[in-house]
């Protein structure tokens, strides 16, 4: 459906915002990872054709979006990370203009919408009363008005409360059974139950582009659990990456990233995906540090 080539964006002459990112997506939810900065939302505008790369192409059904931009712009939905709302306009009355926007004129579907998204019974309300979720959901609901076949959230879920989290992860699994749903965000949590693949940036780059399970399964082995005595943590903590700690009267519960046992009495353990992520990113800065991978002899467990 939609195609990455080579796409690389820069700002400048010194600035490189996505460096050379090739990708082939379907449908099926694909997080979009990375630090902040590591080009995620360039990369999607250039996707929605709010921007130009600098080079590469981007293809959806085999046309360029970059000389043929209408080819995806009709089969598009976006909701950026910063999505306003005008005060005067009640949720029903904004639906109604985006829909207008949009040459879209089945009022059926803009009641169908608000429902999908748990707003109907708020439809005559004011659209700037609403709280920042609700504000999500609707701006979820705007970019579903033409049906699209691929919906770009970014960072949807900054700000919301866990509840508001969930009910939005639990949307976009949804949709992405029949549609191309790209979701940014540096939140793993977010896309952990609900994403089919991961494209993972750094400093502009793709550096992985695998299953959650894939992720999974090179971190086994690598994720460790310790106690160890609150005077030797510090000790522990120069020799190698502690992803979380926790003090237990007086030890601290650890967990490690670490290519063997780290120390006595840890305990190979089964990694959440932040964690294999986290133990990916510790590796390659290993790599590219020369660090010397070591044990900490003579902590309790």
């Amino acid at each position: 459906m939609l195609e990455i080539r080579n796409v690389v964006k820069k700002f400048g002459k010194n600035i490189t915002a996505v460096d050379d990112v090739s990708l082939n997506l379907a449908h099926g939810v694909v997080g979009l990872i990375g630090h902040n900065g590591a080009g995620k939302t360039t990369l999607m505008q250039m996707i929605a054709t709010l921007t130009r790369p600098s080079s590469g192409q981007i293809l959806f059904h085999g046309e360029d979006i970059t000389k043929k931009p209408n080819a995806i712009r009709n089969r598009l939905g976006f909701l950026p990370q910063d999505f306003g709302v005008y005060p005067n306009l009640s949720a029903l009355e904004f639906m109604q203009y985006f829909a207008a926007l949009k040459g879209v004129r089945d009022g059926a579907r803009i009641r169908h919408l608000l429902e999908l998204v748990n707003l109907h019974d708020h439809a005559h309300r004011a659209a700037s009363t609403f709280s920042g979720g609700m504000r999500r959901r609707l701006g979820i609901a705007q970019a579903l008005l033409n049906d699209p076949d691929i919906l770009i959230v970014d960072e949807p879920t900054a700000g919301l409360d866990p509840e508001e989290r969930l009910r939005f992860r639990n949307l976009l699994a949804e949709l992405g059974f029949k549609k191309l749903v790209i979701m940014s965000t540096h939140i793993v949590s977010d896309v952990e139950s609900i994403a089919s693949q991961l494209a993972i940036m750094r400093n502009g780059k793709l550096i992985a582009f695998e299953t959650p399970e894939m992720i999974l399964d090179k971190a086994r082995g690598q994720i460790w659990s310790a106690q160890v005595g609150g005077e030797l943590y510090d000790a522990l903590r120069a020799k190698v990456q502690v992803l979380h700690a926790q003090r237990s009267g007086s030890n601290v519960n650890l967990r490690i990233a670490h290519p063997h046992s780290p120390c006595h009495g840890a305990q190979a353990t089964e990694p959440s995906l932040e964690e294999a992520l986290m133990s990916q990113r510790y590796a390659a800065l290993e790599r590219v540090e020369g660090r010397v991978d070591g044990r900490v002899e003579g902590l309790a467990a």
